[in-house]
């Protein structure tokens, strides 16, 4: 069944067995100084069958995290973590890049467990909750507004997380711009208020995106680099109204990175349509963007299968699918029942609800 989803693609710099691709996932296993465990690493050992494992959000700095038990890249520590990651995941014969996700303003400072700013593109907090220690959802800090000096010094974090990444024998590294966390920050009229390069028109508002997408790229190379979006997405107080111009902008920019350096692109865009009622959000993408890509919401093989049947995509990404279903590719291969989701342990526990399925 779904046969186009076992046909091999190339992604960039990798050649993926699969096109069924495991999607970025928040779960808090992290360990004490935000290191990966080694449950983490059996977590990602066990669906290793995906075309293309896609990490948990990664803080590349000690500003970057919001949430409770978040992983790292800028210690050893986590670097070596993330290396026994890897190597799992290699060993079976699998493809591993890396979500670096900085929250900016989407920060409960209890779930750092040390102190350090809360920064966003300008001072205006988020108005959504996020879960505590506990799980209880708290009100946001109130973050100052960036510098340019902060932005050029978070653009040579994501750099080095970048190549941290890399020496950690993760394959390659996928920036965050969706989801109202930083990145997206700066793309959305309701949390960029700046009056610089950096804000304003669309064409301004996604110059930080195209910053670090384009030192990374010269970093690690651009076909080790992806990005993910979310044209329209409300979530953590973003504008949902005509999201076309600014991600068309972002689109347009990152088309051209790598291309003109070194002759390859970008790897891949990594798409969360919100099915949009007045834009075709794929549609969007590909009158933009030139290179691989990845679609992501709610799919199921059928639905996946179709959009890459009918060249809206060259990949399909699966959350909540994967983390109930470790063996994903092999329940899609036979039709089988899925089994459900132990919703309860998303964000909280260690072994039950996230590798005891």
């Amino acid at each position: 069944m779904h046969d186009i989803l076992f046909t091999p693609v190339r992604i960039g710099a990798l050649e993926l067995a699969n096109r069924i691709i495991m999607a970025p996932m928040t779960r808090d296993r992290a360990g004490p100084g935000d290191v990966p465990t080694d449950l983490m690493a059996e977590y990602y050992r066990q669906r290793a069958s995906a075309g293309l494992i896609i990490t948990e959000g990664t803080q590349p700095s000690p500003e970057g995290k919001g949430y409770w038990r978040t992983p790292g890249i800028y210690t050893q520590e986590q670097i070596d973590g993330w290396a026994r990651v890897a190597d799992a995941v290699h060993a079976e014969g699998g493809r591993i890049v890396m979500q670096l996700m900085h929250v900016g303003r989407v920060v409960v400072p209890a779930n750092r467990g040390f102190e350090a700013d809360i920064i966003a593109p300008s001072a205006i907090p988020c108005g959504d909750k996020v879960p505590g220690p506990d799980g209880v959802p708290l009100a946001c800090g109130s973050p100052r507004a960036m510098t340019q000096d902060d932005i050029f010094r978070v653009a040579e974090e994501f750099v080095t997380a970048a190549r941290n990444a890399r020496a950690a024998g993760i394959d390659g590294v996928e920036l965050h711009c969706a989801s109202g966390y930083l990145v997206n920050q700066f793309l959305n009229s309701a949390s960029n208020h700046r009056d610089d390069a950096f804000g304003g028109p669309p064409a301004q508002r996604v110059a930080f995106a195209e910053l670090i997408l384009g030192r990374m790229a010269d970093a690690i190379g651009a076909d080790r680099v992806g990005f993910r979006i979310s044209p329209g997405n409300p979530y953590n107080g973003m504008d949902p109204v005509d999201p076309a111009p600014v991600f068309s902008a972002l689109l347009q920019a990152a088309d051209k990175i790598g291309n003109a350096r070194t002759g390859a692109g970008l790897a891949y865009v990594h798409v969360i349509d919100m099915n949009l009622a007045d834009l075709d959000t794929l549609a969007m993408v590909r009158s933009n963007w030139s290179g691989p890509v990845i679609a992501n919401n709610n799919l199921s093989a059928s639905t996946a299968s179709q959009l890459i049947e009918d060249r809206k995509a060259e990949a399909a990404s699966f959350g909540r699918l994967f983390i109930a279903n470790p063996k994903l590719p092999d329940l899609f291969r036979t039709g089988g029942a899925a089994s459900k989701t132990r919703y309860e342990f998303l964000y909280q526990g260690e072994d039950e609800g996230y590798t005891d399925y």
